[in-house]
């Protein structure tokens, strides 16, 4: 649909969109399915600077009936579209994440109860889903539960003393998989058509840290299901052939990418997807925007990494790469699945998820490793569905098979070698060795990161340079919280100072960051130095 109110000039305005989207019940509809042409219109108009505070208002009437007044008033002279929503939404502000100047250990555990929220009722219209416990959000513009965020938010909470809180959390997580048969990105309604990474097993073993293959019992129906929601289409499927989250290489290993259900431009970001549309020459704009989507389900949007030319966010093609991390968090769930179907008297599934777990490692130390790429050691990769030979960049996510345990030690040694070389900053590991503009490339560093790095590393021995990581990243941050009175969810680590780039204004709060900085102070950087 278009809107009838464009900007004379405006040429993302003008755009008309006619993508169809999957039918949805009122309980999960999402603005556009509920608002369709007003929707349109205050996202192209921008009425708001930022796409997400339409998306996250509440109506203050069903939205049948301003759906209906919309239609009615909108060609009525002196109409303005800014005092129609300010009159029929409440709007949403930002997740608090301030309070009194403290030493920085102090100003997170203050923070923890100003980041936590609580929404257990429906309301029609509203894009945030209820759920049962209370739950912590990242911060600023980020104000539901996010999935991959939560799992390092919750590392904290664990150091800090909140374990109750973190429990909730996966209870949240564990409800999400009952509803919906998948975790969503985040607790919106905008944000069913897709997941993010699948760190649900995790956050069962950080709770069951002594024994997590009793954790992995318990929680093994929705383990299964969620493993289930990311295989979903790979019965049948041709070598070639991809399905949803599935891809069959051409010799028939399975493998695993990011998607979308859905091929509409994403609501937080209707604006902006359409202008990148625009911009991609000759492809279906649909497939740009699933592409897009596909992104924010990897949880790196944006990065070079999904581009078929790093420098060009509409030459994304995130659906044709099966990356490195996302299958080795398979693998690792596999691995989950198997540990509590053994713990629950389950033999004949311990042994089929045994199998997958073993020929995704075997298929992670051979397709996934590229022995040599021109800087000398090789390193851990992502694959292009249709050119295997396509040579992949260089990225923090090639420390994942470490963090799992999947790398063989000589795949290990050669990773450290890389990240001396060409991912440590002075302040930390660089996302990728690509510097685009784009949030989740150079000179950016994020917390989760530098966990799953430094974690790896330790684990096959590099401890030093895993303390190396920690320290400069933790020096980091603190330099920027004494300068400025903030925690921020990224940061420039070649200079003290926030990062940058991306879509929105860098925010603060900020839930994985606390998390890992707690997490490294009470543990690696607790330890005596090796």
């Amino acid at each position: 649909m278009t809107s009838s109110r464009q900007r004379p000039g405006d040429p993302l305005a003008a755009a008309p969109i006619h993508a169809v989207a999957p039918a949805t019940s009122r309980s999960t509809a999402t603005p556009h399915d509920l608002y369709g042409e007003l929707f349109v219109d205050v996202q192209m108009q921008r009425v708001f600077g930022d796409g997400k505070s339409f998306v996250d208002a509440r109506p203050k009437a069903p939205p049948a009936l301003i759906r209906a007044r919309f239609e009615a008033e909108r060609r009525l002279p002196g109409f303005s579209l800014p005092g129609f929503v300010h009159a029929h939404f409440a709007l949403p502000g930002h997740a608090a994440a301030s309070g009194p100047r403290l030493g920085i250990r102090e100003h997170i555990q203050a923070l923890w109860p100003l980041l936590v929220r609580e929404h257990r009722d429906a309301q029609e219209g509203d894009s945030l889903l209820p759920l049962p416990r209370p739950y912590v959000v990242p911060g600023g513009r980020f104000r539901e539960l996010y999935y991959w965020d939560s799992y390092f938010t919750m590392l904290g909470l664990a150091a800090d003393g909140r374990r109750e809180l973190a429990e909730d959390m996966l209870a949240n997580f564990a409800e999400l998989i009952h509803r919906h048969g998948f975790i969503p990105n985040s607790s919106r309604s905008y944000m069913l058509s897709r997941s993010q990474p699948p760190f649900f097993f995790k956050m069962v073993e950080l709770l069951h840290e002594g024994d997590p293959a009793t954790g992995f019992a318990a929680h093994l129906q929705a383990l299964r299901a969620e493993h289930a929601f990311w295989m979903d289409g790979e019965a049948g499927l041709a070598p070639g052939q991809a399905h949803r989250r599935v891809l069959r290489l051409a010799d028939g290993a399975l493998a695993n990418r990011y998607w979308d259900d859905r091929c509409t431009p994403r609501e937080e970001s209707w604006r902006e997807d359409v202008g990148t549309a625009e911009k991609a020459g000759g492809r279906p704009r649909e497939q740009v925007w699933r592409d897009l989507r596909a992104g924010a389900e990897s949880g790196w949007d944006f990065s070079g990494r999904w581009c078929a030319d790093p420098a060009d966010i509409a030459s994304i093609e995130t659906t044709a790469i099966a990356p490195v991390d996302l299958n080795a968090l398979l693998a690792g769930l596999e691995d989950a699945i198997a540990l509590g179907a053994a713990r629950s008297g389950d033999a004949a599934t311990a042994g089929a998820f045994e199998a997958r777990a073993a020929l995704r490692r075997q298929l992670l130390q051979t397709r996934f490793w590229l022995a040599q790429d021109g800087n000398g050691s090789g390193h851990f990769t992502d694959l292009h569905r249709t050119d295997a030979q396509a040579r992949r960049p260089l990225t923090a996510a090639a420390l994942v098979p470490l963090y799992l345990g999947i790398a063989t030690q000589a795949q290990a040694d050669a990773m450290a070698a890389q990240v001396q070389a060409r991912l440590l900053g002075a302040n930390g590991l660089l996302s990728t060795t690509l510097n685009t503009g784009q949030q989740w490339d150079a000179p950016n560093g994020w917390a989760p990161l530098q966990w799953m790095a430094a974690q790896g590393l330790v684990r096959y021995g590099h401890a030093a340079l895993a303390r190396d990581i920690a320290e400069r990243w933790c020096a980091s941050v603190h330099r920027v919280y004494l300068a400025t009175g903030r925690l921020l969810e990224k940061y420039d680590v070649a200079q003290d100072r926030p990062g940058g780039g991306g879509e929105y204004e860098t925010q603060d709060g900020f839930g994985w960051t606390n998390g890992v900085f707690v997490a490294f102070k009470d543990g690696l950087l607790k330890a005596p130095a090796p």
